[in-house]
């Protein structure tokens, strides 16, 4: 760490192994999108993609239709809830697992 001219410090930190990790098998819930009415698979234009914008773990694609990388989601609820049209919803994770078997 070093001084500025101020008397503070700043620091300097490089991701970890740990940081930026797939999930694994602790998410409760994910999220599912509802492409009739996802608003750029509608209109069939680079628009709205405010599910994009919000996701902090930077999952959800830019892209017609949008995806999710579901290795990465953390089941955070974010898209869900900032999703204009309402195209998000959150599934219990059980019932994939149920499916998968």
């Amino acid at each position: 760490m070093k001084n500025d001219q101020f008397g503070r410090f700043k620091s300097h930190s490089e991701p970890g192994p740990g940081d930026g990790g797939r999930t694994g098998s602790w998410r409760v819930v994910r999220p599912v999108i509802d492409l009739s009415k996802c608003i750029p698979v509608k209109s069939n234009k680079m628009a709205c993609f405010t599910c994009w914008l919000y996701c902090p773990d930077s999952v959800i694609t830019k892209t017609i239709p949008p995806t999710i990388d579901y290795e990465y989601c953390k089941g955070c609820e974010i898209c869900a809830e900032e999703c204009p049209a309402d195209a998000i919803t959150m599934v219990e994770e059980s019932e994939f697992v149920k499916k998968e078997k």
